[in-house]
């Protein structure tokens, strides 16, 4: 038991570590002014996080667990496509080159920011607000509040464009109802006990895009 508690504690460390090592890079490295080789890598930033989650929090019923999030991944993918196609939900938009490869116009990735905003904000909730239907709100609210810093630099980092040159208001609504809804969704497979990681993963995006949310105004 003691090594098992030992090897989750080395896991979640090493995962801590990295995450942080990868933020504080790409930090740096865009700041000095080499953005055009940290930009373009946002893919593989994205699935290293996707990975260091899954090492951590492994689906214990298979499944079920497969089924739910490749639903969100689904939904994520399916409201960004009517997104950017339509217009009809978040506004007129487009996205950049920096997301990697594309489906219907949108990076085949965006479903997995979805998976991931969604586990660590609902992980966050969870740990933090006991009540099962009030939790989701503030997990909801909490993707919306990191996006709000993630908007105003999304253009500069060629991941997505505005028509209208900046986030419409309907972008935050759309974005809080399609996050509330997969809030709700994931609420009995995110973990209850108090883990670290999540919490730090958000950290560090938040740390991210005020960095230069604040450098860009």
């Amino acid at each position: 038991m003691n090594n098992e508690l030992s090897f989750s504690a080395v896991k979640s460390n090493t995962s801590i570590f990295a995450i942080w090592l990868v933020t504080i890079s790409g930090m740096i490295g865009i700041w000095l002014g080499y953005g055009a080789w940290f930009l373009p890598k946002t893919p593989l930033n994205l699935l290293l996080g996707l990975g260091l989650l899954y090492w951590n929090f492994p689906l214990k019923n298979v499944w079920p667990g497969i089924l739910i999030w490749s639903l969100v991944y689904i939904t994520g993918m399916g409201v960004e496509m009517i997104g950017v196609n339509t217009g009809l939900l978040f506004g007129d938009y487009r996205y950049g080159e920096n997301m990697g490869p594309k489906l219907a116009n949108v990076p085949l990735l965006i479903g997995i920011n979805w998976v991931v905003l969604t586990f660590i904000t609902a992980t966050i909730a969870k740990r933090f607000i006991r009540n099962q239907w009030i939790a989701p709100v503030c997990g909801a609210a909490l993707m919306v509040a990191l996006d709000f810093f993630i908007e105003p630099v999304a253009s500069v980092f060629d991941y997505w464009h505005w028509n209208a040159g900046y986030a419409p208001l309907r972008n935050y609504i759309d974005w809080f109802v399609v996050s509330l809804v997969l809030q709700v969704l994931v609420k009995k497979y995110v973990p209850q006990a108090k883990y670290p990681l999540p919490l730090h993963h958000f950290a560090s995006q938040v740390l991210f895009f005020v960095f230069f949310y604040l450098i860009n105004r």
